[in-house]
């Protein structure tokens, strides 16, 4: 059955001017395994369309990706990976859950998307093949005290020497690390100004750090 075994719904998106078609499970709350939570602290996040992914979309949208690699981590349902491969970037898009991966091919072929791929990943152990990408991107994934470390190091492992970060986040309070983090891993860090997606009358506002290596 694939990902069809979680009878999933549609959410429409406009993303600058063209409208992406997001299925998703209808309840993320069901999906929850108590055990896998003990584990891992393992929370099937990556079963809705959050405000971050939405605004890191928005962005991706306006640049020429032509020529252009792109890893997303923590991709979820694959919103950014998606339009970013409709901007022209080869995109590889990363989850730790096998399930969410499902879901990003079955809204790239929904989407008629082609050749994004994907790949399980665990920041904690970095494949040796991975290699670097001129965009590494994430959205809404600094959710516990030792995450903003861990997504640090995995930037400067996977990011090209004259490649450039973007992580969005709904202005967390666990979130607020990241930058000491990134800057004590060597790399230079900025912040776009917070905004809700276009059009949006309430919800977060999200800001995008913008990461680099210093020349």
């Amino acid at each position: 059955m694939g990902f069809d075994r979680f009878e999933p719904v549609e959410r429409r998106i406009n993303i600058g001017g063209r409208p992406v078609s997001i299925w998703r499970p209808p309840d993320m709350e069901s999906l929850i395994d108590l055990s896998a939570f003990e584990a891992d602290e393992r929370i099937p996040y990556w079963a809705d369309v959050w405000e971050s992914a939405i605004v890191l979309a928005e962005d991706l949208a306006a640049m020429d990706g032509g020529g252009r690699t792109l890893l997303e981590l923590g991709c979820g349902l694959g919103l950014p990976a998606i339009v970013a491969a409709r901007a022209g970037f080869t995109v590889t898009a990363t989850d730790y859950e096998e399930t969410a991966l499902e879901g990003v091919r079955y809204n790239a072929e929904r989407n008629a998307v082609t050749g994004l791929r994907t790949r399980v990943l665990d920041w904690r152990n970095l494949p040796d093949d991975l290699g670097t990408f001129d965009l590494v991107v994430a959205a809404d994934v600094l959710y516990e005290a030792h995450h903003p470390a861990a997504l640090a190091a995995t930037i400067v492992r996977t990011l090209a020497p004259s490649g450039l970060g973007l992580v969005a986040d709904p202005c967390r309070v666990k979130a607020a690390g990241f930058a000491p983090a990134a800057r004590a891993a060597g790399m230079a860090v900025s912040k776009t100004r917070a905004r809700r997606p276009h059009g949006a009358t309430d919800g977060p506002n999200v800001e995008i750090h913008r990461l680099t290596f210093p020349a």
